[in-house]
């Protein structure tokens, strides 16, 4: 379905996409990050944070952390320190890359199980469908930090896997 250069290609287009709206992001005040834009998260600030969640969530399933809602707690205030963000943000990018530059095709394949926030409920999915949510989950919320920051007046780089350096 996938291949690990798949993976590789989607974690580099995923670090710059997040650089290039950070960046975008860094000529607004902090009020302006956190207004509400009328997104399905209200602001850009929370849909950030939200990103980074699901981020750590995913790949911590992928990497076979069952309970990761354990350790990696949803929250669209925290952190709220821009800067802190930024710091957390890159870490998280080079996590998602380190991940993908270590993958070999069998590490696709097969199934993946996690419990639900519920703690009771075990799912199971192919592994290979995961590593594409991780990806397109990215996508889908970077489109709507991407429409909040050119509403707001920043200028994000185009968004076209194409332009991929």
């Amino acid at each position: 379905m996938i291949s690990p250069e798949y993976c590789r290609l989607m974690s580099r287009y995923n670090s710059w996409q997040n650089k290039s709206l950070v960046t975008a992001a860094d000529d607004l005040t902090d009020q302006e990050r956190w207004k509400d834009r009328g997104a399905f998260f209200r602001s850009i600030a929370a849909t950030f944070n939200h990103l980074y969640w699901a981020d750590g969530l995913i790949l911590a399933r992928l990497k076979g952390n069952e309970r990761p809602h354990e350790t990696i707690k949803h929250s669209l205030t925290s952190p709220s320190n821009w800067h802190d963000f930024k710091a957390l943000r890159a870490n998280r990018n080079d996590e998602i890359e380190d991940w993908s530059l270590n993958l070999r095709g069998a590490d696709l394949g097969g199934a993946i199980s996690w419990y639900a926030a519920d703690g009771y409920t075990r799912i199971e999915k192919p592994k290979s469908l995961c590593a594409m949510q991780l990806f397109n989950h990215q996508t889908h919320h970077r489109g709507q930090i991407h429409a909040m920051l050119t509403a707001a007046g920043a200028k994000p780089d185009p968004t076209d896997l194409d332009l991929l350096a």
